[in-house]
């Protein structure tokens, strides 16, 4: 399918966000292809890269900061990389449109409400930044409101004027980040409208997404690698599964009507909690979480004697730790399927693993991330029998 490309962002060089903005599409993907084969070339030829029909407003999740700027104006947009000097942006090609409009509203309501903006030099003000989410099949959207404070000046006001120009804001939360720190998220959440979570459908099931949530950030793409992700597993539903990192249970619950048990092990503990309240509404009753770190949870599975027949892992950017590898190891199930959003700490993962008796049958790249040098891989490996 022949993509129509977009004139090129207007702010890619200041930004810093897009590192293949002004390259077409087709060239992107064949230039991830080069970066996977090269990478990973000692465990095998990777498959063709899954790609987007349409590689435009694709993020459900987004991220702006506001800054008071000497005409008195109020400014959004990012940092640009590697600085703390503000790029303000009108409208982004890889973000959700809406989102965009949603955070350029907020931008007028400060102004005619007032609200101070926050200034990281002296520490005064109030309004940090705002993170949207967006349920692609549902279209509910929840905004978060990030402030150094909890009062928020005619808080019930400013949130029935957003509403009213954006009826399809269904939850809004004020997060409190009184810290000096670049995390955008402190840890306190008070539910200013709705329901406190919003909710999405993916693989045909429905899954609460609150402002903590681990979700991947590109719907459209997530369903072809969980599908791709699962038939590598190859599950003939009497299979023991276990979901590490497993977040909100995404891909352990799609992976549960192929499988006899599936188990999903998280850190965190509102993570636990949004993944428990996922199978409960989608009726699934073959699969349990426990909130523990999941390679202490799978070495004491090992010391019990239990065993696993296939593990899915999908850890951070970073990697796995080798402490976790060698819980995997000692595990000892007859398949891993590894997804990672970086297969540079990965190819260091899968030589750990290839030594304590596994070998790589498939490697699936998948364009997760358009306009950007980042790329998802998915490797499938076999436990050998000798």
């Amino acid at each position: 399918m022949k993509i129509e490309e977009k004139a090129k962002c207007p702010y890619e060089k200041k930004c810093g966000g897009c590192k293949y903005q002004g390259i077409p599409y087709e060239k992107q993907l064949k230039e991830k292809e080069k970066k996977v084969r090269k990478l990973l070339k000692d465990f095998g030829k990777p498959e063709p890269i899954m790609g987007m029909d349409d590689p435009y407003y694709y993020r459900n999740k987004v991220h702006a900061t506001y800054k008071h700027m000497r005409t008195g104006d109020i400014a959004v947009g990012r940092y640009e990389e590697g600085s703390h000097r503000l790029v303000p942006i009108d409208v982004c090609q890889i973000e959700n449109q809406k989102a965009d409009e949603v955070i350029q509203t907020i931008r007028k309501l400060a102004k005619s409400f007032k609200i101070k903006i926050y200034n990281e030099d002296s520490g005064y003000g109030l309004l940090r930044h705002v993170l949207i989410r967006t349920g692609r099949k549902t279209g509910e959207m929840l905004v978060v409101l990030v402030t150094a404070s909890p009062v928020f000046p005619s808080k019930n006001n400013f949130v029935k004027a957003l509403r009213k120009e954006h009826p399809e804001v269904t939850s809004v939360f004020l997060n409190i980040n009184d810290k000096k720190t670049s995390m955008i998220l402190g840890e306190r959440n008070i539910v200013l409208y709705g329901k406190g979570y919003i909710q999405d459908e993916l693989c045909g099931y429905i899954f609460r997404i609150s402002p903590h949530s681990f979700y991947q950030i590109n719907p459209v793409q997530t369903e072809r690698l969980y599908k791709k992700a699962i038939r590598l597993a190859d599950l003939k539903g009497k299979e023991r599964v276990l979901d590490a990192y497993c977040g909100i249970g995404t891909i352990g619950m799609i992976a549960s009507k192929h499988a006899k048990e599936v188990i999903g092990v998280e850190l965190n503990r509102e993570a636990v909690k949004d993944a428990i309240g996922n199978a409960k509404g989608n009726g699934v009753k073959n699969i349990r979480f426990y909130q523990a770190d999941a390679g202490e949870f799978m070495v004491a599975m090992a010391e019990r004697g239990e065993s696993m027949d296939v593990v899915f892992m999908d850890p951070p950017r970073a990697g796995s730790a080798e402490a976790f590898l060698q819980s995997v190891a000692r595990l000892a199930p007859k398949k891993i399927v590894y997804i990672s959003c970086n297969p540079e700490t990965m190819a260091r993962d899968l030589k750990y693993l290839t030594k304590k008796k596994y070998e790589v049958s498939k490697i699936c790249p998948v364009d997760m991330f358009p306009f950007t040098e980042h790329v998802e891989c998915i490797v499938s490996m076999v436990r050998k029998e000798k």
